[in-house]
């Protein structure tokens, strides 16, 4: 605090106020820190015991105590918590509407809001709560509750609510205090009790969060809740046609609304191309994504998962409060002291219970004494209330030796206060009926406390019983891949270059057009003195003079070679050489010659399918060169890194080197694999070995819906959850089915051909109730036909069926040949009968060269000086990185 005085000791040489400065640390550490545990104990952080917050907890409380089997207005119920909870009626009212949104403990009605629009729900007085079946059941018991005084001391509210379920985890629950936060996922209903039966019987147990919006989820790197990890999530996205997708479930933490802002943001940035997007969203999530013509809608997917909220990352953290203070722990230790916490609980119950019965008992054995052996009419002569009381006593005594406890005054008291219509009805044996009743519940409950793990599971299982249906698990578990952003961006610019000058650059406008590329691409630049760098795409970049070729640069590229003949220095040698660049420091020139001043390139060219071309060599008339002229195949020479020397051409300056003729690949073809796990085509070697590709070759799919197509393989395909069939297509081999056709209630055969390549073709009928039962891709396949058992008739036996003898190969559109009038079971696909399959001949097969497969060390001709390409990656920071 600054005070401002006059100073007297000044004599008037400075009549200016002077400041004095008091220390206020005592004040900021005793004042911030209440302030701050006040935050993390009674409002933000949720308690272990019961998985409530202190405004849920009274909100709860209140509701049990408003609960008379109707509805109350959200209003009255938040006036009632306020009695406990001592801030404003809006964090009530918000704090109860998430917890309705939950669709666990509330049973609502009215407008409460839309969790996949983002929709606020109605004002409390418009809007309806009561509470649900299963928080009857698994939230109250004021018997086992601790109670405390309220704020204000007019009313007693609970310490921590008697929740007999791993209620924080089923909610989940999300707060910022002052210093920390927490944010612990929801997770499934059914997982949580399987993972407490399992902890209950001395198994390892795994829970990963299940959220309401759906979606599709990578947990593996979940770290069991704790602080680090992080889980991806991701909308689900499918192909309505070629122009449409849909988005039908959300990530976690989005909506619809917001979902649309960051598409239109990534199509207004150039990210993605979008033509319309129409939201149809009401109890189910649709929003349809309207494509412009030709745009690859894979590629489209992937770009919304790289520049979108359609893909976004949570970091959750589990942070509870355990006897007043912050303790940060995992998923599954907040499951086993939940379920730890269930069973002590239960126990409570079972022993008060127990007690009570005993009692009753007690009770109704001094009953039927005191009515039976009629020990009322010792009472009669007795004047005093002591008397009265010596008296029963008195008569007990003879018939009391088989009750578990001694009498009391207070017994004799309810003794005496047994109506005479009550006696004079009595009845021995449904008294003693009553007894044995009650000695059945005592010798029950006894069992349950010596078996009271055993017990806790059947309660466990109850619940899931009761409660269960319909709480399936909605969000599916996938392992992504990651999306790289550079090979789905739009190409939302134009690179130009100025190849004399040697810019290049998007806003070179008068100057030579080279290609689309987008603002994350990188550029790879070949200059006539043999130099190469690798650099961001800008406006305008000086990278070199005299460029001799510029392309947008794919990282780990190992199929575009690049064919390179070159004069080291001003009158040495040429020198021929192949090379592919896969890797590189970004902004950094390298010199694919041999580094000698003068160095010139005579020949170049890119070659995106490892090409190989005849040049003629022209040597210039010096002396005694007997030959001028001839032919260089690039096929003869290996593939090699972009630092070798090459092989020496000729020792003679040429006069230029000419193309004669165009080549065909030198490289194997493309062996694609297929990763079930991601769900995605890759050529890593990751999941199942589908085939070789070359560039004509094309995927065939099929899907269980009956829908065939074939597709030229990319990675960045997407493939339907119904897909049966993927493998290499073979145009010439037929693919048989057989389907129930719904319309004529029979099953049929029919083989076909592919006969549009690149398009969705259906191959079963469209009736609703058609299916398909098999396929199969093979050239002789067998299957079995099942009869089922007709009333009244005999099992007809089963038989084999030959598809290709029994029908021959027709359209697609074809209905197909009925397979049988009579009413089958089941039809097994077999084993196919051998069949010697035609060889497809390819005319680059005669001579392959495959990098792989190249000896790295040197033939005498050149110098391998360098670091080897595939020991390099570029960051974004353009540093190297070792592998």
């Amino acid at each position: 605090m600054i005070e401002e005085e006059n100073d007297d000791l000044t004599n008037g040489q400075n009549d200016e106020p002077q400041e004095t400065i008091t220390r206020v640390t005592g004040m900021y550490k005793d004042w911030f820190l209440d302030y701050a545990s006040y935050v993390i104990l009674e409002r933000a952080v949720p308690a272990i015991e019961d998985g409530f917050k202190p405004v849920q907890r009274r909100i709860m409380h209140s509701m049990k105590d408003l609960d008379d089997g109707r509805y109350n207005k959200v209003a009255n119920i938040v006036g009632h918590t306020m009695q406990y909870h001592p801030h404003g009626d809006a964090s009530i009212a918000d704090a109860m509407v998430q917890i309705g949104q939950k669709d666990l403990l509330i049973d609502t009605q009215g407008n409460w809001g839309n969790i996949l629009t983002g929709d606020s729900a109605a004002a409390s007085r418009y809007i309806e709560a009561r509470l649900s079946k299963f928080a009857l059941d698994v939230v109250y018991n004021p018997k086992i509750t601790e109670w405390q005084a309220s704020y204000d001391g007019r009313r007693k509210e609970p310490v921590n609510l008697p929740v007999m379920f791993p209620l924080l985890l089923a909610q989940g629950g999300e707060g910022i205090a002052v210093g920390l936060s927490t944010k612990i996922l929801p997770h499934n209903f059914i997982e949580l009790i399987d993972a407490s039966v399992k902890h209950l019987q001395g198994k390892r147990f795994t829970i990963v969060p299940d959220f309401p919006t759906a979606g599709i989820a990578d947990f593996s790197n979940y770290n069991d809740g704790n602080r680090g990890g992080k889980v991806r999530v991701r909308a689900k996205i499918s192909q309505l046609d070629k122009n449409t997708l849909v988005i039908t479930e959300l990530p976690f933490g989005t909506t619809t609304s917001s979902l649309i802002d960051s598409i239109l943001k990534a199509n207004d940035k150039g990210k993605i191309k979008v033509k319309k997007i129409e939201d149809n969203t009401a109890a189910e999530v649709e929003i349809l994504v309207h494509l412009p013509s030709g745009l690859s809608p894979d590629k489209t997917i992937d770009a919304l998962y790289a520049f979108t909220s359609c893909e976004s990352s949570i970091s959750p953290l589990g942070c509870v409060i355990e006897d007043n203070r912050p303790l940060f722990i995992g998923v599954s230790e907040m499951l086993r002291r939940s379920t730890d916490n269930t069973v002590q609980l239960l126990k409570q119950e079972l022993e008060i219970k127990l007690g009570e019965l005993e009692e009753q008992w007690h009770f109704a054995s001094l009953e039927r004494i005191f009515i039976e052996n009629r020990i009322y009419r010792d009472i009669e002569e007795e004047e005093t209330w002591e008397g009265v009381i010596s008296a029963i006593d008195k008569g007990l005594q003879p018939h009391i030796k088989h009750l578990k406890r001694a009498v009391t005054e207070d017994d004799i008291v309810r003794l005496t206060e047994i109506r005479i219509k009550r006696i004079s009805k009595f009845d021995i044996d449904k008294a003693q009926q009553k007894i044995d009743a009650l000695e059945a519940q005592i010798a029950e409950v006894k069992h349950h406390l010596e078996h009271l793990i055993a017990y806790a599971i059947a309660y466990f299982q109850r619940l899931k019983k009761e409660y269960g249906e319909g709480r399936e698990r909605k969000t599916e578990i996938r392992t992504f891949d990651d999306v790289d952003a550079t090979k789905v961006v739009i190409r939302n610019t134009k690179l130009y270059v100025n190849r004399e000058e040697g810019f290049v650059g998007t806003s070179l406008r008068r100057n030579e057009y080279v290609c689309d590329c987008s603002d994350i691409d990188d550029i790879i630049v070949f200059t006539k003195e043999g130099k190469m760098m690798v650099t961001k795409v800008d406006s305008k970049t000086f990278v070199g003079k005299d460029i001799i070729h510029v392309a947008v640069f794919k990282k780990k590229d190992k199929r575009t070679i690049y064919n390179m003949i070159y004069r080291d220095g001003r009158k040495g040698p040429s020198y021929i050489k192949r090379f592919a660049v896969t890797s590189i420091t970004r902004d950094r020139e390298y010199d694919l010659t041999n580094g000698s001043k003068g160095s010139v390139t005579l020949y170049f060219s890119a070659n995106p399918n490892g090409e190989a071309e005849i040049v003629s060599i022209n040597l210039r008339q010096a002396g005694s060169i007997k030959k001028l002229k001839w032919d260089i195949d690039f096929a003869d020479i290996l593939i090699k890194g972009r630092a070798s020397k090459g092989n020496l051409v000729t020792k003679y300056p040429v006069k230029r080197v000419e193309l004669k003729e165009k080549g065909v690949s030198t490289l194997k073809p493309r062996k694609i694999w297929f990763d079930e796990t991601v769900q995605r085509i890759n050529v890593d070697g990751r999941g199942e070995l589908i085939g070789e590709f070359r560039g004509e070759d094309k995927l065939l799919i099929i899907s269980q819906s009956g829908m065939v197509k074939t597709v030229t393989p990319e990675v960045t395909m997407h493939f339907d959850s119904d897909m049966i069939v993927l493998e290499k297509w073979v145009p010439k081999k037929p693919i048989s089915a057989i389907y129930y056709n719904g319309e004529k209630e029979l099953y049929y055969v029919k083989r076909f051909l592919i006969e549009q390549e690149g398009k969705d073709e259906s191959f079963i009928s469209d009736h609703p109730d058609s299916q398909l039962e098999i396929i199969s891709t093979d050239w002789k396949p067998m299957a079995e036909v099942v009869f089922a058992k007709e009333r009244g008739k005999e099992r007809r036996e089963n038989f084999e069926i030959n598809l290709e003898e029994f029908i021959d190969i027709k359209g697609i559109a074809a209905q197909g040949n009925q397979l049988t009038k009579y009413k089958v079971n089941q039809i097994n696909l077999l084993e196919s009968l051998p069949y010697q399959a035609p060889e497809e001949v390819h005319a680059d097969e005669l001579e392959v060269v495959d990098e792989k497969e190249l000896p790295a060390k040197s033939d005498g001709n050149e110098n391998n000086n360098s670091t080897e390409d595939s020991n390099e990656e570029i960051d974004d920071e353009g540093q190297i990185t070792l592998f």
